[in-house]
């Protein structure tokens, strides 16, 4: 059983729109890690309603009144006991003995709570998923948890390929195959959605209650979802020369059976004498022919071979290309280790500076105190 968070309202703050409204500041608790997430009164009044619905039954706690003559922005009075009424609130709901209401998808996506905390963590990441989609749930720290996502999607499909490659029977590549695309597919829902959450994060419109990413870090966000996209292509090149060469191998397959058939019927033939020798087909042997191959005459054929051979090198030529897109995520990857490395070897440097400059600071105030 997972523990519960603390969770405290400890300040408020006044937004710096042309209206101004109070945001009250929800700190979280967790076992690992502590964050804050910014609300409004308004979103606790959603919260109410969709918690009634959900668990079919209101909430042990009601809700403070809401005022229609005083503001909290002019009234820090009435904003401090608003403030200790919705902390009231939100800790009753999470340590109550009945958890219906504190385990609803509304309770965990209004806390931003991670996957782990939650005994119904697929349900929520599904909550999680469709928010991030219609652009409500623009967190930065559930966009890293859906990045999270997409590289474990990722390398799914890279095992299910693996496993396509390394399966004996048609049925096991088919299954493989189908297993892969249904992972690059997920794949791609969640980079667009990735991409178009970071459109929100960093622009100057972002929701109230939520911090405009910086710079750097939209950059470095900006190359994640870019080096995820390029690794979804390339693996959708390779799956693709995959099957392209399976259906190349099997029709060269049946060909080579059907030659080796036809030596070793000639062979017979001549073994058993020329009294009981069979003329040698002149044409192609009924049965052993494919739905491609039927309606064709000898050129035909010929000309149907060449064209798979072409397809061959075009396929190659994909693999070849998708080889050296991953080539190009490797060299990428070095190059932004080496850029990080260096940048901490100047703040090793920093340190040493500013620790010379304390040791010297502290002789002076030795000297000082003598």
């Amino acid at each position: 059983m997972t523990s519960r968070p603390e969770i405290s309202i400890p300040t408020t703050t006044t937004s710096s729109t042309p209206k101004p409204y109070t945001i009250y500041n929800i700190t979280l608790r967790l076992p690992l890690r502590t964050f804050t997430l910014q609300k409004r009164y308004s979103d606790f009044t959603t919260l109410h309603s969709t918690l009634s619905s959900q668990a079919f039954a209101p909430p042990p706690v009601s809700l403070p009144p809401k005022s229609y003559f005083t503001s909290t922005t002019s009234s820090p009075a009435l904003a401090e006991s608003r403030r200790i009424a919705l902390e009231s609130y939100l800790q009753t709901l999470n340590t109550s003995p009945d958890d219906r209401w504190r385990n609803t998808p509304a309770f965990r996506s209004f806390l931003n709570l991670p996957s782990s905390s939650s005994s119904n963590g697929n349900l929520r990441q599904a909550n999680n998923l469709r928010s991030l989609t219609n652009g409500n749930n623009l967190d930065p720290l559930t966009w890293l948890d859906h990045h999270r996502t997409l590289k474990s999607t990722l390398h799914d499909a890279r095992l299910h390929l693996t496993k396509r490659d390394q399966a004996s029977s048609p049925q096991s590549q088919h299954e493989s195959s189908a297993a892969a695309k249904r992972c690059l597919v997920q794949a791609g829902t969640l980079i667009s959605n990735l991409d178009q959450a970071l459109k929100t994060l960093g622009s100057d419109g972002v929701g109230w209650g939520q911090e405009k990413l910086g710079e750097g870090e939209m950059r470095r966000r900006r190359d994640l979802v870019e080096a995820a996209r390029k690794e979804k292509e390339g693996l959708e090149n390779l799956m693709n020369a995959m099957v392209a060469k399976s259906s190349l191998d099997a029709t060269i397959a049946q060909a080579s059976t059907a030659s080796k058939e036809k030596l070793l019927q000639n062979g017979n033939n001549t073994k058993n004498g020329g009294s009981h020798r069979k003329p040698p087909a002149t044409g192609r042997v009924l049965g052993k022919e494919t739905d491609r191959t039927r309606a064709l005459d000898n050129q035909g054929v010929l000309q149907l071979q060449q064209q798979l051979m072409r397809e061959q090198d075009e396929d190659v030529d994909v693999l070849a290309q998708a080889t050296a897109k991953q080539k190009q995520i490797a060299i990428e990857i070095q190059e932004e280790l080496e850029y990080q490395k260096q940048l901490l070897g100047m703040l090793d440097e920093d340190v040493d500076r500013v620790q010379g400059k304390m040791d010297v600071a502290n002789k002076r105030v030795a000297k000082l105190s003598k």
